[in-house]
């Protein structure tokens, strides 16, 4: 069945743990939550921020509908009918800062802080995550091939291999922010104004006595949007010679054709030969689209062996993010209420990367005002050494406290935004065009070695001595209760 209502778009603990603080009288306690993530995926440099626009979108239309309540009311937890039908009147009434989309992010830095009440800050958890990690996800992957196609042009062509239709929608928006120049699926294009590509698959070409029948055909139809598919067969041997043919025809008709595209065999020496008989036959102009299961990987090396590749089309390992299907995002705790005012708080781990850094902070960018270049992340709470321009500011390792870096000359930026204060949306959505623009000022602002696929340079992200000595004393006051 469906429903446009996401308000139960959330894990069921969440509904038991607000039902747990409704019956204890501590539902309107305030809390801060920060979601981050702890490692970057694909062992890459950086992540691409992305899935606020969806979050944005959530958040404005957040509301329980009478099905929604009627679902609930059948739960074996009993709900009281009193939580229910305040369940019914919730609005979200909390406050949300945010990277912008497109931004080069790092771990442990917050990427999304919610500040509301507990019971808000709490059921909006799970939606969060998800949007935050399958789009931040899919644009890293998505970065990480741009960065090896460089100028070639990148088609998105995963929506049959996505997890359903809302991966394969947010998923070719993602693609989009970091770099793709379009995607094949047409309501992604509807609803983004992302740009559509697209060819034809090999049952054309079979659905006729003759593959140069099948090409003419397609050409006469669209006669200014000619790719053609040329390995139904026999790739060299006829689907190349065929679509000269029917290229030479439209040349006849003052037509000229966009380009042929592979997709199986060896792609490198196929797009190489093809790019030969294509030249020869007086038809330097026609491209060469490749598809066939690719990534980062199989691009470097086609274009390391010599492929004659103009364009790119990539489906299946991209939009699953096959070498690694989840981010790991998480949501935490960092400060709550009590009766002297706002508390910070820390969960403690037998894993060392799961402890968390406690209270609300804040993300600035350090960027040298010279090479205008990222020099580094830095984390601290709002109220308390915040960089300034013209002050030395030193930086040390979080996990190495004695490598220290000490920086005199440094521009400011902030890198979280508000985005709902006390409920009403603060922030004008930017266009997509904007967001891709956006990011690759992003990409701009960082050397290469941060970039590069293989073994990237650490870029540093460093706490505050506050923060710092507030996470130390917080374990040791806790090792020693």
């Amino acid at each position: 069945m469906q429903t446009t209502s996401l308000a139960l778009h959330t894990d069921k603990y969440q509904i038991n743990m607000m039902y747990a603080h409704w019956v204890n009288g501590t539902h309107k306690r305030k809390a801060v939550f920060e979601a981050y993530f702890r490692k970057l995926p694909f062992k890459n440099g950086y992540a691409v921020f992305a899935g606020l626009e969806r979050i944005v979108h959530y958040i404005s239309n957040l509301k329980f509908t009478m099905e929604d309540i009627t679902y609930l009311s059948s739960q074996e937890e009993n709900y009281d009918p009193a939580f229910l039908e305040e369940l019914l009147q919730f609005t979200f009434q909390g406050t949300i800062y945010a990277m912008k989309e497109g931004a080069l992010v790092f771990p442990d830095e917050p990427l999304v802080r919610v500040e509301g009440n507990i019971m808000e800050a709490q059921l909006v958890e799970t939606a969060i995550l998800n949007f935050m990690n399958y789009q931040t996800l899919i644009a890293t992957k998505a970065s990480r091939i741009k960065q090896v196609a460089g100028n070639n042009t990148l088609l998105e062509f995963g929506t049959r291999r996505a997890q359903e239709a809302d991966a394969a929608i947010w998923g070719a928006r993602a693609a989009y922010v970091a770099g793709f120049d379009a995607t094949s699926n047409m309501l992604a294009g509807e609803q983004f104004g992302i740009p559509t590509a697209g060819t034809h698959a090999h049952s054309w070409v079979q659905s006729f006595e003759s593959e140069q029948e099948a090409f003419d055909a397609y050409a006469k139809v669209m006669p200014d949007q000619v790719t053609l598919l040329v390995d139904t067969f026999d790739t060299l041997g006829s689907g190349v010679p065929h679509a000269i043919e029917t290229a030479k025809k439209l040349e006849a008709q003052g037509k000229k054709m966009n380009a042929i595209r592979l997709d199986s065999g060896d792609l490198a020496y196929l797009s190489i030969q093809a790019r030969k008989m294509l030249d020869e036959a007086g038809f330097p102009y026609v491209k060469i689209v490749a598809s066939n299961d690719l990534d980062e990987h199989t691009i470097f090396n086609l274009k390391a062996q010599g492929a004659q590749i103009d364009t790119w089309g990539v489906g299946t390992q991209l939009i699953t993010a096959a070498d690694q299907p989840s981010l790991g995002g998480v949501y935490k705790l960092v400060e709550r209420e009590v009766e002297e005012g706002m508390q910070p708080t820390i969960k403690i781990s037998a894993n060392p990367e799961k402890v968390t850094t406690p209270g609300k902070k804040e993300v600035y960018r350090l960027v040298d005002p010279k090479t205008k270049k990222a020099i580094a992340d830095y984390i601290c709470y709002p109220d308390d050494e915040q960089p300034k321009q013209k002050e030395p500011l030193q930086l040390f390792n979080p996990v190495h406290p004695y490598m220290k870096k000490t920086i005199k000359n440094y521009d400011v930026v902030t890198m979280l935004e508000p985005i709902f204060v006390e409920g009403k949306k603060v922030y004008e959505l930017p266009t997509l065009e904007q967001i891709r623009e956006y990011h690759r000022e992003q990409i701009n602002m960082f050397w290469p070695e941060y970039l590069r696929k293989l073994n990237p340079e650490i870029y540093r992200v460093n706490i505050s001595p506050a923060a710092w000595n507030l996470k130390q004393k917080m374990i040791a006051d806790y090792i020693h209760s």
